[in-house]
C-alpha cells in the first residue's frame, strides 16, 4: 500500500487535480493502471480516538487497501453554533493517521448518512425547523447544508490525493434512490462539493433495483450499488444502466446491526466472504459494511420504524464485522484475510496482539438518589414555567436524553382511562408518586386505566427519547409529547416540561444529583412511593484498578437505564437484550479510583459484573438483500 503525506490546509483555492481514481471501458484505474478497491467501512465517531490506530492497523491486517468513513453532521454540530473539529471530532486527524498507515481514504459527507445513527446525523435542531423539509431542493433546507459544507469540504479538499493526501473518493448523499426521486437535489450537493474544492473521484451509491437507481442517480457521476447478496444480479444492473462504468459495491453488508427485543445478528464466515470472492470474480471492487463496526456511546443510536412501533437500535454496532466491537479479528476476519491474500497475492501485515481485558469480578452498588426527587431538582421543578400544552425536545432545544412532564389534572371519582396521543418514544407514568404504567407508543393510545377520588393529583410523565428514526420517510420525527395528555375526553392542561439532556452531563452534574434531590424532598416535605421493594433511581460503585484494559459490563437484575464511567455516558442498557454486556475502552478508565453512576429507570439490581467476555446475546442467522 502507498503512505500518503498530509498538506496543511491554507486559504487559497487549489487549482483542480486529475482524480487518482478514474475509469476506462469498464475499469478502473488508478493513477492509470488497473486497480480494485479493498476498503472497509469504519467510522471515526465510533472508535475511541486512542483506538483510532489499533483499528486501523487491524484493518490492514485483513488485508484492505482503502478504509471509508461517513461524516457525521450531529456530531460536529450538536447544537446551532460552530462546529467542533477538536479531539474524539478531529475528523483530520483521522484521514491523516489512515493515510500514514498506507491506506487510501473514501468519503462519506453526506450530508445524511443514515448508518444506524441518530436522525441519520442530522442536527435535531435542523429537522425541527418548521416547514423544513430534509433531503430535497427545500431552499432552507439547502442553505443549511451550504453553511455546514462551507465548514467541512475545505477540510476534505486539503486532504485529496491531488493534494497529497489519502482521499481518493468523495461519496454523493447516501442511498437517495431509496428515499426520493429529488434529481435536482442531488444535481446542487454535485455542484456544492466541486465548489468548494472536492476534484476526486465522484460516485452515489444505492441499494441495485430499477427503483433506486432511477432515483439516487446522476449521468456524470460514478454509480456503484449497496447489497448483502447476489452480487451477479448487481453487477448486470448496472452494466445495463451504465455501459463503460466499473462495477463498485460502495457497501457490502457482511453482517448486520441489532435492534433492542431482537436478536444479534450474524453471518457464517464462508457465506460473508463468499460474495467478497463473487464480486472480485465479477471484476468489481468493494466495501466491506461494517470492516469494524465499534460503539453507539453515549445517546448516538438511532431507531428504525416498523409501521406499528420503533425499534431502537442496540448500544453495541458489533455488527459480526470482521475485527469486533472490542477489536478482535474474529473468525470472518480470518477468513476474509486468507481469501484477500489470495486474490492479491500480497500477505497483509501481522494483527496487533489482542488488547488485555479486565478480569471477572463483581462491584456492589450503593443507591444515590431516588429517581422522581433527583429527576424534579435537576429538571429544575419548582421554578419551571407552566404552559397550555406539554413541550417537545425540540422546543425545549434538547435533542436526546428524557423529559419529565407534571400537572395536577382532577380525576373523577371512580375508573377513567388516561391516554398519551403522540408520544414519542416511551413513558413512565406516576399518580401521585406511584407508578400506574410504563407505555410505548402504541400501548400509550390504548390508555391506562386509573382510579380517582374527584380530587386533583400530581400526574407525572417520564418520556424517553430512545433514538431519532435514521432511514425512511419518517426521518426527522419530533421527541416527547407531541399531542395531547386526555383523562377520558378531557384534555389536561397546565405543564410543566422539565429537561433532563442526560446525554450532556458529565462528572459534574452527576455530582449534583444527590444533594439537589435532598434539597427538594426537604422543601417538599415529601417521600415518593415506589411499589415494590426497589427504588428506581441512580446508583454510584467505585472501581479500582491497577492498571486500566477493556472491559465489558454487565447489570444483572436492573431493567432499563444509562451508564457513565468516569463522567462519560456510556449508553444504554436494556434487560430485553440481545445485548447483555456495555464493552468500556480502556481509555475510559485509569489506574486507581474510577467513578460509575447508573440512572436506573424500572428495576434496580445491586452489583455491577465485570465479564471475561462480549455477551451480545442469542443468535440469529441474518443475508440482507438489497435493503
Amino acid at each position: 500500500m502507498t503512505t500518503f503525506h498530509s498538506t496543511s490546509l491554507d486559504d487559497s483555492p487549489a487549482e483542480p487535480s486529475v482524480p487518482l481514481l478514474t475509469f476506462r471501458d469498464g475499469e478502473l484505474l488508478r493513477a492509470g493502471r488497473p486497480h480494485r478497491v479493498l476498503s472497509g467501512s469504519i467510522h471515526y465517531f465510533r472508535v475511541h480516538p486512542e483506538l483510532w490506530r489499533d483499528r486501523l492497523e487491524r484493518l490492514a491486517a485483513l488485508g484492505l487497501n482503502t478504509i471509508d468513513t461517513y461524516v457525521a453532521w450531529n456530531f460536529h454540530q450538536r447544537t446551532n453554533g460552530p462546529a467542533d473539529f477538536s479531539g474524539w471530532r478531529d475528523l483530520e486527524a483521522f484521514i491523516r493517521l489512515a493515510g500514514e498507515l498506507g491506506f487510501d481514504v473514501i468519503v462519506r459527507p453526506g450530508p445524511y448518512i443514515c448508518a444506524e445513527w441518530d436522525n441519520g446525523a442530522f442536527p435535531a435542531w435542523l429537522t425541527a425547523r418548521p416547514g423544513l423539509r430534509p433531503r430535497s431542493s427545500d431552499e432552507q433546507y439547502l442553505a443549511a447544508v451550504a453553511e455546514w459544507f462551507d465548514e467541512l469540504i475545505p477540510r476534505l479538499a486539503g486532504l485529496q490525493a491531488g493534494r497529497g493526501g489519502p482521499i481518493v473518493a468523495v461519496q454523493l448523499e447516501n442511498e437517495f434512490g431509496s428515499y426520493g426521486d429529488d434529481l435536482g437535489y442531488l444535481r446542487w450537493l454535485r455542484q456544492a462539493l466541486v465548489e468548494r474544492g472536492i476534484d476526486e473521484l465522484l460516485y452515489t451509491a444505492d441499494g441495485p433495483t430499477e427503483l433506486m437507481l432511477d432515483g439516487g442517480t446522476l449521468p456524470d457521476v460514478l454509480a456503484t450499488a449497496t447489497f448483502g447478496s447476489r452480487a451477479g444480479e448487481a453487477a448486470a444492473l448496472l452494466r445495463s444502466r451504465r455501459d463503460g462504468e466499473p462495477f463498485l459495491c460502495a457497501e457490502y453488508w457482511n453482517g448486520w446491526f441489532d435492534h433492542w427485543g431482537g436478536r444479534h445478528h450474524v453471518r457464517a464466515p464462508e457465506s460473508a466472504v463468499g460474495v467478497v470472492d463473487d464480486i472480485l470474480s465479477l471484476g468489481g471492487s468493494v466495501s466491506i459494511y461494517m470492516a469494524h463496526g465499534g460503539t453507539n456511546f453515549g445517546l448516538w443510536s438511532g431507531a428504525n420504524h416498523d409501521g406499528r412501533v420503533l425499534t431502537p437500535t442496540t448500544t453495541s454496532y458489533d455488527s459480526d464485522a470482521p475485527v469486533s466491537e472490542q477489536g478482535r479479528m474474529t473468525a470472518k476476519g480470518r477468513v476474509l484475510r486468507s481469501s484477500l491474500t489470495a486474490f492479491t497475492g500480497i500477505e497483509p501485515p501481522p494483527a496487533p496482539a489482542d488488547r488485555p481485558v479486565l478480569q471477572a469480578a463483581r462491584v456492589p452498588f450503593t443507591p444515590a438518589a431516588d429517581l422522581l426527587p433527583a429527576l424534579r431538582a435537576v429538571g429544575g421543578a419548582p421554578g419551571a414555567p407552566v404552559t397550555p400544552a406539554p413541550r417537545s425536545f425540540e422546543e425545549l432545544g434538547q435533542d436526546a436524553g428524557l423529559v419529565l412532564y407534571r400537572a395536577h389534572p382532577i380525576l373523577p371519582t371512580g375508573s377513567s382511562t388516561l391516554t398519551i396521543r403522540g408520544l414519542h418514544d416511551r413513558a413512565h407514568v406516576w399518580i401521585d408518586g406511584r407508578l400506574v404504567g410504563i407505555v410505548d407508543e402504541v400501548e400509550a393510545l390504548d390508555g391506562i386505566g386509573v382510579e380517582g377520588r374527584g380530587e386533583r393529583v400530581e400526574l407525572e410523565i417520564l418520556v424517553e427519547n430512545q433514538g431519532r428514526i435514521n432511514y425512511g420517510p419518517m426521518l426527522g420525527e419530533g421527541k416527547g409529547i407531541l399531542g395531547t395528555v386526555q383523562v377520558d375526553r378531557r384534555l389536561v392542561q397546565g405543564w410543566q416540561s422539565l429537561s433532563l439532556p442526560i446525554a450532556e452531563w458529565g462528572a459534574a452534574q452527576l455530582a449534583e444529583v444527590t444533594p439537589a434531590a435532598s434539597r427538594l424532598a426537604d422543601a417538599e416535605a415529601e417521600v415518593s412511593e415506589h411499589e415494590g421493594d426497589t427504588r428506581p433511581g441512580f446508583f454510584r460503585a467505585t472501581l479500582d484498578l491497577e492498571a486500566p484494559a477493556d472491559a465489558f459490563f454487565a447489570l444483572p437484575d436492573f431493567g432499563k437505564g444509562f451508564l457513565w464511567i468516569n463522567g462519560f455516558l456510556l449508553g444504554r442498557y436494556w434487560e430485553v437484550g440481545p445485548q447483555v454486556t456495555l464493552y468500556v475502552p480502556g481509555p475510559l478508565l485509569s489506574a486507581g479510583r474510577n467513578e460509575i453512576v447508573v440512572l436506573e429507570l424500572e428495576r434496580v439490581g445491586s452489583v455491577l459484573e465485570l465479564r471475561s467476555e462480549p455477551e451480545l446475546g442469542p443468535e440469529e442467522e441474518h443475508i440482507e438483500l438489497f435493503g
